[in-house]
């Protein structure tokens, strides 16, 4: 007999390691956050690329807003769910603490969300029509492509970044 992997129910990992591996990579960026210069934290580029405070906003919108509409089936759309076209924290340490909160956000709903919601499929933001853990996915993907982002700035301005292996 054929197996579909798509529609199969085995389970990889527990719930309780997908938090995690998220929260593993949320506290490397907070790291990569500390470590960038106040000065260029709002303004610095390479190559055409979106300043910092950009890519961790962006990070924060997919967070809050992500773990609001898991738990609850119920998704703001992109404009209610973003902070980009808003004005920005006045300094990084705003930023650290909106992080933060999120952080905390996150740990306090994920008990909440129902056994298998994660195999659901949904439409985050009510744009991208996918099952929920490929969305999730996509919100880790999201935040290690702007990381990487970041590790090139901070190696453009002779910071030697986090070890990208230490999650803690």
């Amino acid at each position: 007999m054929e197996s579909n992997p798509i529609t199969e129910t085995a389970v990889v990992i527990s719930e309780a390691q997908l938090l995690e591996h998220w929260q593993g990579h949320r506290a490397l960026t907070r790291k990569m956050i500390e470590a960038f210069p106040e000065d260029k934290f709002y303004n610095y580029s390479v190559g055409g690329m979106r300043p910092f405070v950009e890519l961790i906003m962006e990070m924060i919108d997919m967070a809050d807003g992500g773990i609001d509409g898991i738990a609850s089936r119920e998704w703001k759309s992109i404009d209610d769910s973003s902070h980009i076209t808003r004005n920005y924290p006045g300094s990084k340490q705003e930023v650290l603490a909106i992080w933060d909160r999120v952080t905390a956000k996150i740990n306090a709903t994920w008990p909440s969300i129902p056994e298998g919601r994660f195999q659901e499929v949904d439409k985050a933001f009510g744009v991208y029509e996918n099952p929920v853990y490929a969305t999730l996915f996509y919100f880790i993907d999201n935040e290690i492509h702007h990381r990487g982002q970041a590790y090139v700035y901070l190696r453009s301005l002779g910071i030697t970044p986090p070890p990208f292996w230490e999650r803690a």
